[in-house]
Protein backbone atom coordinates (compact mmCIF):
# COMPACT_ATOMS: atom_id res chain seq x y z
CA UNK A 1 0.00 0.00 0.00
CA UNK A 2 1.62 3.26 -1.42
CA UNK A 3 1.63 6.06 1.32
CA UNK A 4 1.01 9.31 0.01
CA UNK A 5 3.71 12.10 -0.14
CA UNK A 6 4.75 14.22 2.74
CA UNK A 7 4.09 17.70 2.42
CA UNK A 8 7.33 20.06 3.66
CA UNK A 9 7.71 20.92 7.06
CA UNK A 10 8.03 24.42 7.44
CA UNK A 11 11.11 25.47 9.21
CA UNK A 12 10.92 26.23 13.30
CA UNK A 13 12.79 29.25 14.44
CA UNK A 14 14.96 28.39 17.18
CA UNK A 15 16.79 30.18 20.00
CA UNK A 16 20.44 28.88 20.93
CA UNK A 17 21.58 29.90 24.48
CA UNK A 18 24.92 28.25 25.32
CA UNK A 19 26.56 28.13 28.74
CA UNK A 20 29.98 28.38 27.58
CA UNK A 21 31.50 27.06 31.78
CA UNK A 22 29.20 24.28 30.77
CA UNK A 23 30.27 23.78 26.86
CA UNK A 24 33.50 22.93 24.98
CA UNK A 25 34.25 24.86 21.91
CA UNK A 26 35.33 21.42 20.26
CA UNK A 27 31.48 20.87 20.10
CA UNK A 28 30.36 23.81 18.00
CA UNK A 29 30.34 22.60 14.40
CA UNK A 30 28.91 19.28 15.61
CA UNK A 31 26.13 21.79 17.49
CA UNK A 32 24.99 23.87 14.55
CA UNK A 33 25.23 21.06 12.25
CA UNK A 34 23.02 18.90 14.54
CA UNK A 35 20.30 22.38 15.13
CA UNK A 36 19.84 22.66 11.12
CA UNK A 37 18.17 19.13 11.44
CA UNK A 38 15.18 20.91 13.39
CA UNK A 39 14.98 24.29 11.96
CA UNK A 40 16.95 27.97 11.92
CA UNK A 41 18.92 29.18 14.77
CA UNK A 42 17.38 32.61 14.60
CA UNK A 43 19.19 33.80 18.00
CA UNK A 44 22.91 32.22 18.66
CA UNK A 45 24.41 33.40 22.34
CA UNK A 46 26.74 32.42 24.66
CA UNK A 47 27.29 33.63 28.22
CA UNK A 48 29.96 33.46 30.19
CA UNK A 49 32.62 35.97 31.75
CA UNK A 50 34.65 37.06 28.76
CA UNK A 51 37.41 37.98 30.53
CA UNK A 52 38.72 34.74 32.16
CA UNK A 53 41.52 32.88 30.16
CA UNK A 54 39.38 30.01 30.08
CA UNK A 55 36.97 31.07 27.36
CA UNK A 56 39.83 31.73 24.83
CA UNK A 57 38.89 28.57 23.06
CA UNK A 58 35.47 29.93 22.55
CA UNK A 59 36.53 33.38 21.76
CA UNK A 60 38.30 31.71 18.33
CA UNK A 61 34.91 30.75 16.81
CA UNK A 62 32.32 33.12 17.80
CA UNK A 63 33.08 34.70 14.65
CA UNK A 64 33.07 32.16 12.51
CA UNK A 65 29.37 30.93 13.54
CA UNK A 66 28.36 33.93 14.37
CA UNK A 67 27.62 33.94 18.06
CA UNK A 68 26.42 36.95 20.42
CA UNK A 69 28.80 36.76 23.32
CA UNK A 70 26.88 37.87 26.66
CA UNK A 71 29.38 39.16 28.88
CA UNK A 72 28.60 38.03 32.86
CA UNK A 73 31.55 38.90 35.65
CA UNK A 74 31.25 36.37 38.75
CA UNK A 75 30.01 38.88 41.30
CA UNK A 76 30.92 36.27 44.01
CA UNK A 77 33.52 33.39 44.07
CA UNK A 78 31.80 29.82 43.73
CA UNK A 79 28.33 31.16 42.16
CA UNK A 80 27.75 31.31 38.39
CA UNK A 81 26.13 34.28 37.95
CA UNK A 82 26.07 33.09 34.22
CA UNK A 83 23.13 30.81 34.58
CA UNK A 84 20.95 33.45 36.12
CA UNK A 85 21.68 35.65 32.72
CA UNK A 86 20.87 33.00 30.60
CA UNK A 87 17.81 32.10 32.31
CA UNK A 88 16.52 35.83 31.79
CA UNK A 89 17.48 36.19 28.59
CA UNK A 90 15.62 33.10 27.70
CA UNK A 91 12.34 34.36 29.35
CA UNK A 92 12.38 37.41 28.00
CA UNK A 93 13.07 35.31 24.29
CA UNK A 94 10.05 33.42 25.12
CA UNK A 95 7.38 36.78 25.70
CA UNK A 96 8.53 37.73 22.20
CA UNK A 97 6.66 34.89 20.91
CA UNK A 98 8.85 34.79 17.82
CA UNK A 99 10.38 31.05 18.74
CA UNK A 100 9.03 27.67 18.16
CA UNK A 101 11.70 26.55 20.45
CA UNK A 102 15.09 26.51 22.09
CA UNK A 103 17.92 24.80 22.27
CA UNK A 104 20.08 24.85 26.06
CA UNK A 105 23.38 24.22 25.89
CA UNK A 106 24.86 23.11 29.29
CA UNK A 107 25.24 20.21 31.25
CA UNK A 108 24.12 22.01 34.41
CA UNK A 109 21.09 20.96 36.54
CA UNK A 110 20.62 24.58 36.95
CA UNK A 111 18.44 24.89 34.14
CA UNK A 112 15.68 21.82 34.87
CA UNK A 113 13.07 24.56 35.38
CA UNK A 114 13.67 26.59 32.43
CA UNK A 115 13.33 23.58 29.98
CA UNK A 116 9.94 22.59 32.03
CA UNK A 117 9.29 26.16 31.86
CA UNK A 118 9.48 26.44 28.24
CA UNK A 119 7.64 23.35 27.76
CA UNK A 120 4.45 24.52 29.69
CA UNK A 121 4.56 27.51 26.79
CA UNK A 122 4.48 24.98 24.39
CA UNK A 123 7.73 25.34 22.85
CA UNK A 124 10.12 22.48 22.12
CA UNK A 125 13.16 22.39 24.53
CA UNK A 126 16.26 20.22 22.48
CA UNK A 127 19.19 19.92 25.25
CA UNK A 128 22.79 19.91 24.53
CA UNK A 129 25.36 18.28 26.92
CA UNK A 130 27.83 16.01 28.41
CA UNK A 131 27.14 12.41 29.50
CA UNK A 132 27.68 13.68 33.10
CA UNK A 133 24.61 15.93 32.62
CA UNK A 134 22.34 15.16 35.99
CA UNK A 135 19.27 13.40 34.48
CA UNK A 136 16.40 16.01 35.78
CA UNK A 137 17.95 18.01 33.27
CA UNK A 138 17.91 15.19 30.47
CA UNK A 139 14.66 14.17 31.11
CA UNK A 140 12.91 17.97 31.46
CA UNK A 141 14.17 18.77 27.36
CA UNK A 142 11.61 16.85 24.87
CA UNK A 143 15.16 15.85 23.05
CA UNK A 144 18.46 15.57 24.65
CA UNK A 145 21.58 15.30 22.64
CA UNK A 146 25.23 14.10 24.11
CA UNK A 147 27.57 16.55 23.46
CA UNK A 148 30.49 13.56 23.05
CA UNK A 149 28.68 12.83 19.19
CA UNK A 150 29.40 15.97 18.28
CA UNK A 151 32.85 17.01 19.19
CA UNK A 152 35.14 18.11 16.53
CA UNK A 153 37.84 14.97 17.96
CA UNK A 154 35.20 12.62 17.84
CA UNK A 155 35.33 9.56 15.37
CA UNK A 156 32.20 8.78 13.10
CA UNK A 157 29.42 6.11 14.17
CA UNK A 158 29.72 2.93 12.77
CA UNK A 159 27.09 2.05 10.58
CA UNK A 160 26.32 -1.27 12.41
CA UNK A 161 27.64 -2.36 15.92
CA UNK A 162 30.96 -3.27 16.48
CA UNK A 163 31.97 -6.72 16.47
CA UNK A 164 34.05 -8.34 19.00
CA UNK A 165 36.75 -10.55 16.84
CA UNK A 166 39.04 -12.63 18.71
CA UNK A 167 42.64 -12.56 17.59
CA UNK A 168 45.44 -16.06 18.64
CA UNK A 169 47.88 -14.91 21.31
CA UNK A 170 51.09 -14.50 20.29
CA UNK A 171 53.36 -18.02 21.11
CA UNK A 172 55.78 -17.94 23.78
CA UNK A 173 59.08 -18.84 23.22
CA UNK A 174 62.06 -19.22 25.24
CA UNK A 175 64.16 -17.13 23.26
CA UNK A 176 62.81 -13.99 25.02
CA UNK A 177 59.49 -12.78 27.13
CA UNK A 178 56.12 -12.11 25.30
CA UNK A 179 55.45 -8.34 25.95
CA UNK A 180 52.17 -7.59 27.25
CA UNK A 181 49.80 -5.76 25.38
CA UNK A 182 49.57 -2.19 26.72
CA UNK A 183 47.14 -0.40 24.26
CA UNK A 184 44.05 1.25 25.79
CA UNK A 185 40.43 -0.57 25.45
CA UNK A 186 38.11 1.10 23.14
CA UNK A 187 34.67 2.25 25.07
CA UNK A 188 32.18 -0.39 24.93
CA UNK A 189 29.10 0.71 23.80
CA UNK A 190 25.82 1.17 25.94
CA UNK A 191 23.77 -1.73 25.41
CA UNK A 192 20.60 -1.42 22.73
CA UNK A 193 17.14 -0.75 24.70
CA UNK A 194 15.84 -3.99 22.68
CA UNK A 195 13.50 -3.68 24.87
CA UNK A 196 11.97 -0.68 25.23
CA UNK A 197 12.18 -0.43 21.00
CA UNK A 198 9.71 -3.15 21.17
CA UNK A 199 7.54 -2.00 23.84
CA UNK A 200 6.61 1.11 21.66
CA UNK A 201 5.74 -0.74 18.34
CA UNK A 202 3.57 -2.93 20.08
CA UNK A 203 2.09 0.46 21.91
CA UNK A 204 1.42 2.19 18.53
CA UNK A 205 1.53 -0.35 16.06
CA UNK A 206 -1.96 -0.91 13.30
CA UNK A 207 -3.81 -3.86 13.77
CA UNK A 208 -1.16 -6.20 11.45
CA UNK A 209 1.99 -4.50 14.22
CA UNK A 210 3.33 -2.21 11.51
CA UNK A 211 4.95 1.01 12.95
CA UNK A 212 5.67 4.48 10.69
CA UNK A 213 9.34 4.49 11.28
CA UNK A 214 9.58 8.45 11.97
CA UNK A 215 6.85 7.59 14.15
CA UNK A 216 8.66 5.09 16.00
CA UNK A 217 11.45 7.65 16.44
CA UNK A 218 9.49 10.29 17.78
CA UNK A 219 7.90 7.96 20.36
CA UNK A 220 11.07 6.29 21.27
CA UNK A 221 12.09 10.39 22.54
CA UNK A 222 9.10 10.78 24.08
CA UNK A 223 9.87 8.04 26.66
CA UNK A 224 13.70 8.44 26.65
CA UNK A 225 14.32 12.11 25.32
CA UNK A 226 18.19 11.05 24.83
CA UNK A 227 17.74 8.29 22.98
CA UNK A 228 20.04 8.57 20.13
CA UNK A 229 20.94 5.52 17.74
CA UNK A 230 24.93 7.09 17.32
CA UNK A 231 25.18 6.32 20.88
CA UNK A 232 24.95 2.63 19.97
CA UNK A 233 26.98 3.16 17.01
CA UNK A 234 24.36 3.49 14.20
CA UNK A 235 24.10 6.75 12.35
CA UNK A 236 20.15 6.02 12.05
CA UNK A 237 17.39 4.13 13.90
CA UNK A 238 17.45 2.42 10.48
CA UNK A 239 20.12 1.33 10.58
CA UNK A 240 19.90 -0.10 14.40
CA UNK A 241 16.71 -1.93 13.18
CA UNK A 242 17.99 -3.46 9.92
CA UNK A 243 20.99 -4.43 12.19
CA UNK A 244 18.47 -6.21 14.75
CA UNK A 245 16.87 -8.25 11.59
CA UNK A 246 16.17 -10.99 14.23
CA UNK A 247 14.24 -9.07 16.29
CA UNK A 248 12.64 -6.89 14.00
CA UNK A 249 11.07 -6.45 10.67
CA UNK A 250 11.20 -3.85 7.42
CA UNK A 251 8.92 -2.96 4.75
CA UNK A 252 9.38 -0.03 1.93
CA UNK A 253 6.51 1.34 0.78
CA UNK A 254 6.63 4.15 -1.64
CA UNK A 255 8.94 6.99 -1.39
CA UNK A 256 8.56 10.74 0.09
CA UNK A 257 8.51 14.05 -1.52
CA UNK A 258 12.59 13.95 -1.43
CA UNK A 259 13.12 10.83 -2.74
CA UNK A 260 13.38 8.84 0.38
CA UNK A 261 12.19 5.60 1.50
CA UNK A 262 9.01 5.48 3.23
CA UNK A 263 9.96 2.61 5.49
CA UNK A 264 7.51 0.75 8.31
CA UNK A 265 9.12 -1.56 10.66
CA UNK A 266 7.02 -4.08 13.14
CA UNK A 267 8.68 -6.66 15.96
CA UNK A 268 9.19 -10.07 13.99
CA UNK A 269 7.11 -12.43 16.93
CA UNK A 270 3.47 -10.34 15.58
CA UNK A 271 1.27 -12.46 13.88
CA UNK A 272 -0.61 -11.05 11.28
CA UNK A 273 -4.28 -11.18 11.67
CA UNK A 274 -5.92 -12.88 9.05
Amino acid sequence: MASKPQAPRQQKHLAVLIDADNAPAAIVEGLFEEIAKYGIASVKRIYGDWTSPQLGSWKKVLLDYPIQPIQQFAYTRGKNATDSSLIIDAMDLLYTRRFDGFCLVSSDSDFTRLAARLREEGLEVIGFGEQKTPPPFVKACDKFIYTELLRADAGEPESSAAVHVETPEPKQTNDAPVAADTTPAEPSLPKIPVKLITKVIDDISDEDGWVFMASLGENLRKLKSDFDPRLYGFKKLTDLIKARNGQFELQERGVTTTGGKVLFVRNRKTVVKQ
